[in-house]
């Protein structure tokens, strides 16, 4: 006999002595390692649970509880979509009789007495469907966790290419290559603070990255300016938000659409006098706007070509004032509930990890 088969659990449940007796023996005679008995049909379901078996031989007519009772005892018991078969023992043959098992869960019938020839051949079968089930369901489960795993690979690289994209874009503005990474996780804590959920935040940091791509498009003579923009210049910078939200558009990938609606308007005004124009209050989307106050922190608190950076208390202060200007008042106050419990400096330098929302002081 296969191992699998050999080692199968069988259990038992028949109030007749004799009869349980006969099959324990005659079945670990034939080579199964693993039978057990239950003569009092009480303990039918905690057997049940304990011992695990993949394959019942069940009495119909039992005192206490019939076969019928356990058998809906058993099956409030099982998994979903688990099989373990249920053999009926019982000297009623009626159509009646088998009807009702079968509906109750009964896979096949054992007439008594029994023939143990019959017996056998039934046990033997059934197990193996019983293992043949198992066999398909860890292959079915090892194929979930593949793609699960390759699900992964690709969402993390389809993050990674983005990254670098925002990276590749910054490269042409700042020399460190760390301003996206600052936005974004100041977006963040930020998002976190006034509330957003746990899955916004997430998307929130790895959509704002790319606020600043449509720069690819602005000619270096303007980007790297040292000094003031003259107003020709500076209608051109502003073409960055078109620019950048051009780029991102027309994905179906509700990253992409967020940094989209980033990319446009986060140089947008509470005020309306913001750029491209068109958006007050809350018409601006609220990413825009907690984008807008990140991105204003840390040009503020970050050197540029054409000015040094100021001191916290400063930046904290020109925040502050810009409430109901150009930022929105109510992430104004939260950005300032934040700078009190965070060094915000060290918040927007964090390297991202599954634990970065939580590490967040509110």
């Amino acid at each position: 006999m296969l191992g699998a088969v050999a080692d199968a659990h069988i259990l038992i449940i028949d109030d007749e002595f004799a009869n349980v007796h006969l099959l324990q023996r005659y079945l670990t005679g034939e080579g199964f390692a693993n039978v057990r008995c239950v003569s009092d049909s009480r303990q039918a379901l905690g057997a049940y649970v304990e011992f695990k078996p993949d394959l019942v031989l069940l009495d119909l007519h039992m005192p206490y509880l019939d076969g019928f009772a356990v058998m809906g005892q058993l099956h409030d018991a099982t998994e979903p979509g688990d099989y373990i078969p249920i053999v009926v023992l019982t000297a009623d043959i009626t159509n009646d009789a088998k009807q009702r098992a079968l509906s109750s869960g009964a896979k096949d019938f054992l007439n008594k007495p029994l023939d143990l020839t019959e017996v056998l051949l039934r046990v033997r079968n059934l197990v193996e469907t019983r293992m043949l089930h198992l066999q398909t369901r860890l292959h079915a489960q090892e194929l979930e966790r593949k793609v699960r795993e390759r699900t992964l690979e690709l969402e993390e690289s389809k993050i990674e290419i983005l990254d670098r994209l925002a990276m590749a874009g910054e490269y042409r503005d700042y020399t460190t290559g760390e301003h996206t990474r600052r936005v974004a996780n100041v977006a963040a804590a930020l998002a976190q603070v006034t509330g957003a959920r746990a899955s916004e935040v997430t998307l929130l940091r790895k959509a704002a990255p790319l606020h600043d791509i449509g720069k690819i498009g602005i000619p270096d003579m303007i980007l790297l300016k040292p000094g003031k923009l003259e107003r020709a210049e500076f209608d051109i910078m502003k073409t960055h938000t078109t620019i950048g939200a051009r780029i991102l558009s027309g994905s179906r990938h509700s990253l992409l659409q967020m940094a989209e609606t980033i990319a446009l308007t986060h140089h947008e005004r509470w005020d309306g006098t913001g750029y491209p124009g068109g958006l007050a209050g809350n018409s601006i989307p609220r990413e825009g706007r907690l984008v807008a106050i990140a991105d204003a922190f840390d040009a503020l608190t970050h050197e540029r070509p054409y000015k040094k950076a100021w001191p916290m208390e400063q930046v904290v202060e020109e925040i502050k004032s810009q409430s109901g200007r150009q930022f929105d008042p109510e992430f104004v106050a939260a950005f300032l509930r934040l700078f009190e419990k965070s060094d915000l400096l060290a918040l927007a330098q964090a390297v991202p990890n599954e634990k970065f929302e939580a590490a967040i002081l509110l």
